[in-house]
């Protein structure tokens, strides 16, 4: 069956209606999506009507072309009856004198009727499908210049092309939104490279994993040890493991085990060890994944710490500074320093403020109130006393030079936290950087920063990536100090960059323990550090002026955490001031379910004549709380910000034709189409992990033992420092007590701490003051320390994997027995 059967037996499937493009309603060139109304001239509908309005994913649609979409007539509750097409292909003309037409057309610029007779001649009526797939049959036509045949093909292609491309994904199952993305990364080759190689997807295409591609690959004979299958199962487990448990690498080992067991349990054929290891051989040596002993990497990864250690020695060893001031001088600027502020320091508080001040690079870390934004307050201050400069950032304006101080967090509302407490600028660190999406960022080496002493806070929630680029892009002579919570949940994404920077005992670090904030009244904060330390207090559900403990079951949690939301709000509290968290999506406690309970009671529509738009399930109204979910860096909106929707304007009511939702994060204003409500998710409940780096006047906290699978003490601890004045928590005392007690952090396996180790080797004494065994002029005692830290030594992947030392506990099989 050649390409032109193929599809008059597709074009049978299914209601469709045939017709030719009046006017283009709306077109999406980002994801194709396209409202467009079309002059009917035949369907096997019961429609009668000679115009109708088409809706899908689509190309631009020429008015001259007639096309055939497939799909039913529904009807909008809005705009009327639509036809929602779920796929489409061109009519491509039947008889001789159809096709000598088309071809003769204004389509086909310098084809005339002569030369399309002349075309039809040699190839048929079928010539158009005969082309398309076979383009140098137009060799054989007479006086056919070859600029023209190239004019002639590449117009078919740009016509015809997309539609043999949806036509055949969509006969290997895929819809026609990711059958759009696809044809977006591929154009013409889409097809050849997906007969050719199905799990070229996994890499290239975001939303395909492993099992879909293998469906398709063992749908065009590819299975078993095919070398792509398991190529793609080795790229698919890494970055399944990097981005879901934040490790940075996998031992040999356990990555062959955990591909061997996703290979065999998709397709249940037995796969050998030693297939699997020549192929991720291959794959270091094309350089898809970095291997150092035994351990593999994505190279992103793997680049990123090497780097981000690079970076930092170069900070710490950084031939330029020379900020070190006498002890007499700094003391004397403190103290006008704190009568100017009408503040005296701890003893810890000056130990820190002095150690950024002497130091290229510190790390601050404390729990909550232990004043860790007083001294990023002192710290600024004290800075610009002793370097005699301005403050005032008008002042470099009018210059026309760069600020002195940088102040980046890694969320908007972090960075907010942050300005407010210094009164200076701050931004997210995507944003210092210059994040533009697919185009990267705009600082980085070549182009690095400006600026005499950066400050980060909420350090915790950094990635191994982003630290890699932040740091990357910091000019040579600069004061760094990172801030943070060590106790607080990692970062989402690979790595745990505080934790290993604390570990590697390489930069100065102080530590602040003592209670300050609210030191006398705050049972929140005393409960914060005793979860720190492991523990609960004996009254831990006795009422207290700020914290109370509600006990219910999982059953009762969705009722309780309505209720008391309904409370607050009686008292006067809004939506943007009461922040419930929970650890988990689904269930009856989860936050999908208190999402929607919340909606109503903050913000309900029962007469159903509030603006609101659908977005499957969920329906968004104006003053709702949202949380944005995807990085939007030409909208200065990232991941984690929470904002309130301003407005919502219906397709009749604006010129774009399309409903449209602006949304308001701290005054900055975005503006959403339909297609777009997937960036976004209501805020009145959200994850832990979302709320890291903000804080809130009013925090309820529902813990049951539904939610055991994610009940740590780190996300307890997280949990409740993100409350401000009132902490609500409800639900199972043991459960609680449960999670306080499983501190076993599902450790993420990193060589940041281990690498800085090796990097850096301090000669007399580190930053503690403890002497170390190591003297760094001794280059053989040197070699010794370093050969006992890398027991694997510099082993490539490729000697490591073959080496015949068995692997332990597989019962007398190992992976190497079979090489």
């Amino acid at each position: 069956m050649d390409q032109q059967d193929s599809l008059d037996l597709f074009s049978e499937q299914g209601k469709f209606v045939k017709g030719r493009p009046i006017v283009t309603i709306f077109h999406n060139e980002t994801n194709l999506y396209t409202v467009a109304r079309i002059r009917v001239d035949d369907t096997n509908d019961t429609y009668e009507d000679r115009e109708a309005v088409v809706t899908g994913y689509f190309p631009k649609l020429h008015d001259q072309e007639t096309y055939l979409f497939f799909g039913e007539f529904k009807d909008h509750p809005k705009f009327g009856l639509q036809f929602q097409a779920t796929h489409f292909r061109k009519d491509i003309p039947q008889s001789k004198q159809g096709v000598i037409a088309y071809l003769s057309s204004e389509i086909f610029k310098g084809i005339g009727r002569k030369t399309a007779e002349s075309i039809v001649e040699v190839l048929g009526e079928n010539a158009i499908s005969r082309i398309l797939n076979e383009p140098s049959l137009l060799d054989s036509v007479p006086r056919l210049a070859p600029d023209k045949a190239k004019m002639l093909y590449d117009t078919l292609m740009e016509h015809q092309g997309l539609e043999q491309v949806m036509v055949a994904l969509n006969q290997y199952g895929f819809g026609p939104q990711l059958s759009m993305k696809i044809y977006q990364v591929y154009k013409e080759a889409t097809i050849d490279i997906i007969q050719k190689n199905p799990y070229q997807l996994v890499e290239d295409i975001e939303g395909i994993g492993f099992g879909r591609a293998d469906e398709l690959g063992y749908q065009l004979g590819i299975s078993g040890s095919h070398p792509d299958r398991i190529k793609a199962a080795c790229l698919y487990t890494l970055e399944t493991e990097s981005m879901q448990t934040g490790h940075v690498y996998l031992e040999a080992r356990d990555l062959l085990e955990k591909v061997k067991t996703l290979l065999e349990e998709n397709q249940r054929d037995i796969i050998d060890y030693e297939v699997i290891t020549t192929e991720l051989i291959k794959l270091e040596e094309e350089g898809k994944v970095a291997g150092e002993g035994q351990r593999v990497y994505l190279p992103s990864l793997y680049f990123s710490e090497k780097g981000l250690v690079t970076n930092i020695k170069k900070i710490l060893e950084q031939k330029e500074y020379s900020a070190q001031f006498p002890e007499s001088e700094f003391l004397l600027a403190l103290g006008d320093l704190e009568e100017r502020l009408g503040v005296e320091y701890a003893p810890s508080q000056k130990e820190a403020i002095q150690t950024a001040i002497q130091s290229p690079m510190m790390i601050l870390t404390g729990g909550p109130g232990t004043g860790k934004t007083t001294v990023i307050k002192g710290i600024v201050e004290l800075y610009a006393e002793l370097h005699g400069c301005s403050l005032d950032p008008k002042d470099y304006m009018k210059k026309d030079e760069a600020f002195p101080i940088l102040l980046a967090a890694p969320t908007g509302r972090a960075a907010k936290r942050m300005s407010e407490s210094t009164g200076l600028p701050a931004v997210t660190i995507h944003r210092l950087l210059g994040f533009n999406g697919s185009e990267g960022f705009s600082h980085d080496e070549e182009s690095a920063l400006e600026g005499k002493l950066l400050i980060v806070d909420e350090t915790s929630m950094v990635d191994i990536w982003l630290a890699h680029q932040l740091f990357k892009a910091l000019p040579e002579s600069i004061q760094v100090i990172l801030v943070g919570d060590e106790d607080q949940l990692p970062s989402v994404g690979p790595g745990q960059v505080l934790k290993d920077l604390l570990r590697s005992e390489r930069i100065p670090t102080v530590r602040l323990t003592d209670i300050y904030r609210q030191a006398e009244g705050s049972s929140i904060i005393r409960l914060a550090h005793e979860i720190k330390n492991g523990s609960l207090p004996a009254d831990l559900s006795a009422p207290q002026p700020d914290r109370s403990f509600i006990k219910c079951n999982g059953n009762q949690i969705a009722q309780v955490v309505e209720k008391v939301a309904a409370n607050a709000r009686k008292k006067g509290y809004h939506a943007r001031d009461i922040q419930v968290l929970a650890p988990m999506y689904k269930g009856p406690a989860g936050i999908d379910r208190l999402n929607v309970l919340l909606q109503e009671l903050f913000n309900p529509n029962p007469d159903g004549k509030r603006k609101e738009l659908a977005f499957g399930d969920v329906k968004y109204r104006i003053g709702d709380k949202v949380l944005q979910l995807v990085n939007q860096p030409e909208s200065n909106v990232f991941n984690g910000d929470i904002g309130e929707i301003v407005s919502i304007f219906y397709a009749k009511e604006n010129t774009e034709k399309q409903d449209m939702a602006i949304i308001s994060f701290d005054g900055i204003e975005v503006t959403y189409t339909r297609q777009d409500l997937n960036q976004i998710t209501h805020a009145y409940c959200c994850s832990v992990h979302k709320a890291q780096g903000s804080e809130f006047p009013i925090v309820i906290l529902p813990v049951t033992r539904s939610y055991y699978r994610m009940l740590r003490r780190n996300l307890i601890y997280t949990a409740i420092t993100r409350s401000r004045q009132f902490l609500i928590l409800c639900g199972e005392e043991d459960a609680f007590r449960l999670g306080v007690e499983r501190n076993d952090e599902q450790t993420r396996q990193t060589t940041l701490a281990e690498n800085l180790i090796d990097a850096i080797v301090i000669e007399a004494e580190d930053t503690r003051g403890n002497e170390l065994a190591l003297d760094s002029s001794d280059p053989a005692a040197e070699n010794e320390v370093l050969e006992e830290r890398i027991p694997y030594g510099k082993a490539s992947l490729e000697e490591t994997l073959m080496d015949a030392d068995p692997l332990i506990g597989m019962e007398n099989v190992t992976p190497y027995d079979f090489m």
